[in-house]
């Protein structure tokens, strides 16, 4: 006897603008329709010539640029870019670039209350979530806030045709483990479902494309278009250890986001496969394979991805520490986390072995 149908969706209040050119002919636009008069436009330093440019097409309603995003959104960092908020009477922020500065954004508006206009120009899909991160400490915290969902998202895929192909291959992959993860999530739902398993499909059949041709614009589209679905995947469910982990080697050990999202989700996939089959399912049937963390893992390293923890840094002792803080944290997840467990996930990343449930 089939099971009924039960859960709970809840829309978040945000508005998308998609296509080529859009960062500079639209922005403007989506700022007046907010009734912004000085807002603030927030980088990173490789992106502060795109940034510029979405200031210059704001004119006199752009009353300062600041570029100092960094990955992980340290606490001073965002101390100071809410400072400088401040000082120039900004009331409303522009975050131009990947999820650094979307999250350099995202800090200004859960301190301030003013309303974010993101402009993304990778594939991480921290637009679409009101999710927040901060580093303070050697730890990364992270909450949930409607204040800090953006209430326009502008995708424009010619900002991504110079992403380099290396990049835009772990920062595609890190968008797809938000689906992959919203598969076996509590609070999923049939809608967000459908938006994960096509998300990923898309995802797993641009990124070739892209790393092909990087100047294709249809691949780009493609590549943001996946990486929207899998941003509102994220941004509608709980995830799970996959996230909390990769948090963990972020916050603790700064290694690289996209690429440790990138190098982890095959084997935290294998990690939980037994406890969930549909998800599982789903994935096999977005991928075409009956060999889900395999799949994913010959994937990323076709396109050139790190094979393993070692290779972006983690040192062995590190491993232990890691495992311990990651089962420590309370978040759901399909299969029972454990020290011992995590460690044996870790293990196996640090190796780069062959991803297998027996293995982890």
């Amino acid at each position: 006897m089939s099971t009924p149908l039960d859960f709970s969706y809840e829309t978040r209040p945000a508005r998308v603008v998609f296509r080529p050119g859009a960062s500079v002919s639209a922005t403007p636009g989506e700022a007046a329709r907010l009734g912004l008069r000085r807002v603030l436009v927030v980088c990173g330093s490789r992106g502060e010539a795109t940034a510029r440019a979405v200031a210059d097409a704001l004119g006199d309603v752009c009353a300062g640029l600041h570029a100092e995003a960094r990955m992980h959104v340290p606490v001073e960092v965002a101390d100071r870019a809410v400072e400088v908020a401040r000082e120039i009477g900004a009331d409303g922020c522009v975050a131009v670039g990947g999820g650094s500065a979307i999250g350099l954004g995202k800090a200004i508006a859960l301190r301030t209350g003013l309303p974010l206009i993101a402009v993304p120009s990778t594939y991480s899909g921290s637009e679409m979530t009101p999710v927040w991160g901060l580093t303070e400490h050697g730890a990364k915290r992270t909450g949930r806030d409607a204040a800090v969902q953006p209430r326009s998202v502008v995708y424009d895929p010619e900002l991504t045709l110079t992403l380099p192909v290396p990049l835009s291959v772990t920062s595609g992959i890190n968008a797809l483990a938000h689906a992959a993860e919203a598969l076996y999530a509590p609070d999923a739902s049939p809608l967000v479902s459908l938006m994960a398993e096509e998300g990923v499909r898309a995802m797993a059949g641009a990124l070739p494309q892209v790393a092909a041709a990087p100047d294709d614009l249809d691949a780009r589209s493609r590549a943001l278009y996946a990486a929207w679905l899998c941003g509102a995947c994220l941004g509608a469910t709980t995830m799970g250890l996959h996230h909390k982990l990769c948090h963990v080697l972020g916050g603790t050990f700064g290694l690289p986001h996209a690429e440790t999202h990138t190098v982890v989700l095959p084997y935290a996939l294998a990690y939980n496969a037994s406890a969930a089959p549909e998800a599982i399912t789903a994935l096999s049937r977005a991928l075409e394979t009956d060999d889900v963390p395999h799949a994913l893992r010959a994937l990323a390293l076709g396109l050139g991805a790190p094979r393993s923890l070692a290779e972006l840094g983690l040192k062995e002792p590190d491993l232990t520490v890691a495992a311990v803080q990651a089962a420590a944290q309370s978040y759901p997840n399909p299969r029972e986390v454990t020290a011992n467990g995590v460690l044996g996930l870790l293990t196996a990343a640090y190796e780069g072995w062959e991803p297998r449930s027996d293995t982890v």
